[in-house]
């Protein structure tokens, strides 16, 4: 009521309001629960759908009739087995119920285990937690489970690496009294030798009877293991060094622990275990320090996640199952200004759910870093990452992100999102590059699976419909690619150029549109950006409902193949790009869109005529391009147009105008000022006129981030 009546509203509207925003709060819950459902389902489907043999490969290797746990010697003469003695010892006694339920028993089991984890997990978040974070953590950290690449990896493989890291957190957030929680640590540790990184992590945290219990369970279990299996017991601590060579090579890309990495780098023997003692030590000494101090600031989870990190670093093996910790540090705030305060999370993330190779080029010069991508993210969690304390004022109250004025629009129901409506003055470029990469990424793969995969899946229907766009052509007079093709080939130098401008501005020019937008005029870049991103969507319909053979790949044309030489049609896969990309997504031609929306943004944006026209000649060229080299038909270009056209149009309809259109208004209001202190006799008054009207509309424009937010009279639509 208090509130009611200090805003002006009446209690009735108040308590109605409250109410539609608690049933928006239970209807999204509702909707995570039921999308973490579907992923589950989603899952499980995928293993149980799949032959068996090729399922539960690892389960397979241990407990199937002829696994390693039935042999009579080592367990690890093969090397196929990587588990702790400890974990052979607990495992032996379950194989028989583990061949009677290979299939569901397992796979479901697995799955109760990752739907407690999330839950163990959400509720682990530090004190104190909003209404609407109470809600709908659980769905979410079940649902960002259920896509993370080690989940994923677990349940296809039959892995074990989720019990460890569950029983850490029932240790750390569930157990009651510290001795219980010690012993569940020290299981984990018994099963994952390098989880012993916890027992410092509880005995400097104060917990020090949970440590001493964690060290002791870990010391009797290992113990018990060695009594019972003293060969296997001697074969993995001693002779493996702690499991060191089991599994797969070392050096292989899904070993991302510092000694996979630094055997991939090259080095070997003594320097490079010397060197990986030496990182590792200091990796261990720092990555628990940071936990400490976060544990001793109320982020106990956060503490326990860097602790987990530091563990993956320096296992001598850390395969894709075990980097589950990396996902857990996602809870860590990092950056003072609102706008900074996604980049970490998206970044965990996308490494957490998304290949390597999708988070960074296929450039020879960033293999390194590609290789090891999940490795860094634990390296940059556990040492470096400054998280913020939660003394800090920006814990819960980020600097406010700043956004450009609000921009009238002319049909009322413009913007269908009104949320996007309020233009930030200048995104994250961190966030900008991660998401532009990976949605290329996903935009080629998608574009790759148009035709099922490969190009001969869609190659009698690509070219009956490359039939039909020149039968429309001639229809219109518009067949003129072999006549152009033809004539550009005799011209040696015109053939070069426009070879090289094919295969050389399709990339180039957007991305310094881009860059430059980003730059100078930030308020523009994300009008801009969408714009561009729905025409290139909508094109990804184009390819998959229509996948069409450009002229250079119809056998009966004669084009003559300027750019990738000449073609092999006997062959169902053919092309020199085939492995890379589909040949079959022509229509509509991207490479005309993308030239068109270059061309369009520069001449709407750009300051000078000159500028406005030299970006026009860009889609002019790339039109001869496409044609002369035999890459595109006429029509092509023309679907290209459509798209664009049509990705400029949802980008207004769903975030509004661009703000750079309210400056024309902003400087009529000048002018008018201007004019009445003119009128009224006062030169003083026309000047503030015009300077009121010009700082409106510096606001609009892309300056707005160089300077102030905008004062509320300025924030009004005009």
């Amino acid at each position: 009521m208090a509130n009611a009546e200090h805003s002006g509203r009446p209690a009735e509207a108040f308590g109605t309001t409250a109410d539609g925003a608690r049933a928006r709060l239970r209807a999204a819950r509702l909707g995570l629960w039921l999308l973490a459902a579907v992923l589950a389902v989603r899952q499980v489907a995928v293993v149980l759908s799949t032959p068996r043999g090729e399922r539960l490969t690892d389960l397979e290797t241990w407990v199937g009739p002829e696994g390693v746990l039935h042999v009579s010697g080592s367990l690890y003469d093969s090397t196929r087995f990587t588990g702790t003695p400890f974990g052979g010892l607990v495992l032996k006694p379950l194989t028989r119920s583990a061949e009677q339920a290979l299939g569901w028993g397992w796979t479901f089991g697995t799955l109760l285990l990752v739907v407690a984890l999330g839950v163990i997990a959400a509720r682990a978040l530090p004190r104190p937690v909003g209404r609407r974070t109470a809600l709908l953590a659980a769905p979410v950290a079940i649902s960002l489970l259920m896509l993370s690449l080690p989940v994923r990896n677990t349940l296809w493989l039959g892995q074990t690496s989720i019990i460890p890291v569950l029983l850490v957190l029932l240790g750390c957030f569930v157990a009651h009294g510290q001795r219980a929680g010690g012993v569940l640590v020290g299981v984990a540790a018994a099963l994952q030798p390098t989880l012993l990184l916890f027992a410092p992590l509880l005995w400097f945290t104060g917990r020090r009877r949970a440590a001493a219990a964690a060290g002791v369970t870990f010391a009797a279990a290992t113990a018990l293991a060695w009594a019972a299996m003293p060969q296997d017991s001697h074969t993995y601590w001693v002779h493996h060094m702690a499991g060191v060579g089991l599994g797969g090579p070392a050096d292989d890309l899904a070993n991302q622990s510092l000694h996979g990495a630094l055997l991939r780098l090259g080095l070997e023997g003594p320097l490079e275990i010397g060197l990986f003692l030496l990182l590792g030590a200091a990796v261990v000494v720092l990555g628990l320090r940071r936990a400490v101090h976060y544990a001793r600031d109320g982020q106990l989870l956060l503490a326990v996640a860097l602790t987990g990190c530091a563990a993956i670093v320096v296992s001598p093996a850390a395969w894709q199952h075990q980097l589950l910790w990396v996902l857990l540090a996602v809870v860590g705030r990092v950056g003072r200004r609102a706008s900074d305060r996604l980049v970490w999370p998206v970044a965990v993330v996308l490494v957490m759910t998304l290949p390597a190779k999708m988070m960074l080029p296929n450039m020879a010069v960033l293999h390194p870093l590609r290789d090891n991508v999940v490795l860094l993210a634990a390296l940059a969690a556990a040492t470096a990452v400054p998280f913020l304390s939660r003394t800090s004022p920006h814990f819960r109250s980020p600097v406010p992100t700043r956004y450009a004025a609000p921009v009238p629009a002319r049909f009322r129901f413009v913007p269908l999102l009104p949320f996007l409506r309020r233009v930030l003055t200048r995104p994250n470029l961190l966030l900008e590059l991660l998401l532009i990469r990976v949605t290329y990424a996903a935009y080629a793969k998608v574009r790759l699976a148009a035709t099922g995969g490969s190009n001969s899946a869609g190659r009698a229907r690509a070219e009956e419909h490359g039939q039909q766009i020149l039968d429309l052509e001639r229809v219109l007079h518009l067949d003129i690619e072999y006549a152009v093709n033809h004539a550009v080939v005799k011209i040696g130098w015109l053939r070069n150029f426009f070879d090289f401008y094919y295969t050389s501005f399709h990339f180039v020019v957007p991305l310094t549109v881009l860059g430059l937008l980003y730059w100078r005029r930030p308020v523009d870049y994300r009008w801009a950006r969408a714009s561009l991103g729905f025409a290139t969507l909508l094109a990804l319909v184009g390819f998959w409902l229509y996948p069409l053979a450009p002229p250079r790949l119809m056998p009966h044309l004669g084009i003559i193949d300027t750019v990738h030489g000449v073609q092999d049609f006997s062959k169902p896969d053919y092309g020199t790009l085939t492995a890379l990309t589909n040949q079959y997504a022509a229509m509509p031609s991207l490479h005309f869109g993308w030239s068109l929306w270059c061309g369009l943004v520069i001449a709407i944006i750009a300051p000078r005529m000159w500028m406005k026209a030299l970006g026009l000649l860009h889609p002019l060229f790339t039109a001869a391009a496409i044609v002369a080299t035999g890459n595109h038909w006429i029509l092509d270009a023309v679907g290209g147009a459509i798209v664009v056209g049509a990705g400029f149009g949802l980008t207004y309809l769903l975030q509004g105008p661009r703000a750079r259109t309210v400056t024309a208004a902003a400087g009529a209001d000048a002018g008018a000022g201007a004019q009445a202190g003119a009128k009224a006799g006062g030169a003083a008054a026309a000047e503030t006129g015009a300077a009121t009207g010009a700082e409106a509309g510096s606001e609009a424009g892309g300056e707005v981030s160089s300077g102030p937010s905008a004062p509320e009279k300025d924030r009004t639509p005009s």
